[in-house]
């Protein structure tokens, strides 16, 4: 199955949030500071202006970017254990390179 988000919204994959330290000390759940980037997955076509004309997506799946601490909303994606938000275009702060 192949997951198309629509208008202007952006799949992203959250990066794994760091668990145990380079020495080996695992990292408690609460100490643990909230994932806030991810991979383009996905994205839809873009959003429509008045005059029906899309206004295309400035991020393309397999960039880098920089997400809000809260938001998105969360997606399961067949049987897939990974952690996938799907955001509004407008929603991710930044692109990473």
């Amino acid at each position: 199955k192949k997951f198309i988000p629509l208008l202007d919204r952006v799949l992203i994959k959250r990066a794994e949030a760091i668990t145990k330290t380079a020495g080996g000390i695992v990292i408690p759940e609460k100490a643990q500071s909230k994932v806030v980037h991810g991979e383009v997955i996905a994205v839809g076509p873009g959003s429509r202006k008045d005059n029906g004309e899309f206004i295309p997506i400035l991020v393309k799946v397999g960039d880098k970017v920089l997400l809000p601490e809260y938001g998105g909303t969360k997606v399961s994606l067949d049987n897939d254990e990974k952690e996938y938000h799907l955001f509004r275009e407008a929603d991710i702060l930044a692109k990473i390179e």
